[in-house]
């Protein structure tokens, strides 16, 4: 049990969630950046694409989520599905 119940957690404190995205965000560009620096083996023309699997990586977790959107009304219950 900690001394300190009381006290906000790491995650609770807005300044640290800024500083948290900061970081993301910086190896975000980071990565995107490396994209022009580091030499590829390309198999396809349209690896070729400037960030191509930065844009690749977003537009499939966008797809991933509508269809999990859209899974949700076909397989969501009501709350009292198990107590009937």
């Amino acid at each position: 049990m900690s001394s300190n119940q009381n006290s906000p957690d790491f995650f609770d404190k807005p300044e640290n969630i800024n500083k948290i995205l900061k970081v993301f965000y910086a190896i975000c560009v980071l990565l995107v950046v490396t994209d022009f620096i580091v030499h590829r083996h390309i198999y396809h023309d349209w690896e070729k694409v400037p960030a191509f699997y930065a844009v690749y990586g977003f537009a499939g977790c966008v797809i991933l989520v509508l269809i999990a959107k859209a899974m949700r009304k076909v397989l969501m219950r009501e709350e009292d599905y198990y107590d009937q």
